[in-house]
């Protein structure tokens, strides 16, 4: 059986899953800077979602199925995810950047668009990292059964990503976790804090992250210095960070609160993920509950 989303935010090795996350994210951004920040905000990981969910379902024997700019236009509007004129900027952004690419003739309508490898990878990646980090929870072997069936993907990455897309408590994050995912580059900046607190379940009310550069962060995610410390002290003065001691040489603490808040918006999409992954393996009759998280012994 799935975890649930009370059942992730709960469990003594959630943080753990997480942190691990960021971690594996952060090899991602070093692996491949330009697609790390192109969708390291939320709208652009909704809509990079939901275009390969369309990709995935693409069917050749249903007419019109597949990833075309009305059905994505569809089933972004429908949630109010973003604009028609934001829908095209993004498509063009990602052929431009060589992510995305016109799949058979040009010329025939309605055009449909297909991932380029890298944007394939990077996503099956994407979900690999998922599953491995749901594993450093229990034990189970999540992780190495989508390695050794890929066939998984198509079926995981569609239900995860439509479930996802239309929870709004997954859609609209938290106000104080959107102040971070819905600026540009600030996915990245949360995943750095994750990576830098501790394993174990958070019991003081401030939780170490370290001494933050800002010269040195804003450079190795190309963005703004002036833009990263102006997210900095807005994330000071809304409660989610503090300095250590007397002064900023000193470092900065997460709250134990706004940890808490971000751990129980990243549960949504994880139970979703973990979810899709079970039915999926069921479809393809490729193990049973049991077999499935064999070491799910904490609750």
């Amino acid at each position: 059986m799935a975890y649930s989303a009370a059942d992730l935010q709960a469990h003594p090795r959630f943080l753990l899953a997480v942190r691990f996350l960021a971690d594996k994210l952060r090899g991602v951004h070093d692996g491949n800077p330009r697609l790390a920040r192109f969708l390291a905000s939320q709208q652009r990981w909704l809509l990079s979602q939901a275009a390969f969910a369309l990709h995935n379902e693409y069917d050749p024997a249903v007419p019109r199925s597949g990833l075309t700019i009305s059905r994505l236009r569809d089933m972004a509007t429908g949630v109010d995810a973003a604009s028609r004129n934001t829908i095209l900027n993004f498509l063009n952004q990602l052929q431009a950047y060589r992510f995305m690419r016109i799949a058979g003739e040009a010329a025939k309508r309605p055009r449909r668009f297909e991932p380029t490898q890298v944007s394939v990878e990077a996503m099956f990646n994407w979900l690999l990292a998922n599953l491995a980090a749901l594993d450093q929870m229990d034990g189970g072997a999540r992780a190495a059964t989508l390695v050794d069936h890929p066939e998984l993907f198509r079926l995981i990455q569609p239900q995860a990503a439509r479930q996802t897309i239309e929870d709004p408590r997954w859609r609209e994050p938290p106000p104080r976790v959107a102040m971070f995912l819905w600026t540009e580059s600030g996915g990245l900046v949360m995943d750095e804090l994750m990576r830098r607190v501790g394993t174990g379940v958070p019991e003081a009310e401030l939780v170490d992250v370290g001494r933050i550069d800002a010269r040195a962060m804003a450079e190795t995610f190309r963005m703004s210095r002036t833009h990263l410390q102006r997210l900095l002290n807005r994330a000071i003065a809304e409660g989610c960070l503090v300095w250590k001691g007397d002064g900023r040489k000193e470092g900065l603490c997460l709250t134990r609160d706004f940890l808490q808040e971000y751990l129980g918006w990243q549960a949504i999409k994880f139970a979703a993920v973990d979810e899709a992954y079970e039915d999926a393996c069921r479809k393809l009759n490729l193990c049973g509950p049991e077999e499935i998280r064999p070491a799910a012994t904490e609750r």
